[in-house]
């Protein structure tokens, strides 16, 4: 598992999808984030990222993980809409916040995808219980190793954070 001991970056959303209310990581403190970006039109996001999210979603206690998709959209920008996504959601039968990154004028690359420095999606951003981005990864990640280091990170004691954050 990376060892970073950054803050994560807030989200930019334009946005939500199957929530009542924006989300802010800064009020997820207290439970491990996982946030997954992907995109509609992107076979790697179809085939591995949005079924693994939801996989996390159904399997780990909302208490301990909270999991948000983040929908990227980097190309093809005239054929995303809202409608597309709010669709796509319905289709696939996710149950688990989402979020229509904010676009950049000035870039073809979304805010929140920029912020995170994401190469493209599927994208997998695994964020601890203090807020510090702890793995970043691009492509598909095995089911096994990605649960492994979710349920280590929901065990972690508050004194190994603190120590990790403080070595940096």
């Amino acid at each position: 598992m990376t060892t970073a001991t950054n803050y994560a970056p807030e989200l930019l959303v334009q946005t939500w999808f199957n929530t009542d209310r924006p989300l802010f990581l800064s009020s997820l403190r207290g439970r491990v984030v996982v946030l997954t970006a992907f995109q509609v039109l992107c076979p790697n996001s179809i085939a591995s990222g949005v079924p693994q999210a939801q996989r996390i979603y159904e399997t780990f206690e909302p208490k301990d993980v909270a999991v948000i998709g983040l929908h990227a959209t980097f190309e093809h920008h005239d054929a995303i809409s809202a409608a597309v996504i709010k669709a796509f959601i319905k289709e696939y039968r996710l149950k688990f916040p989402i979020a229509l990154d904010q676009p950049n004028p000035a870039s073809p690359i979304p805010h929140t995808m920029e912020r995170y420095k994401m190469r493209g999606t599927p994208s997998l951003v695994l964020i601890d219980r203090h807020g510090l981005v702890r793995k970043h990864a691009f492509g598909a990640v095995d089911d096994l190793r990605i649960g492994a280091e979710i349920g280590a990170l929901t065990q972690e004691s508050d004194t190994a954070i603190l120590a990790r954050s403080s070595a940096a």
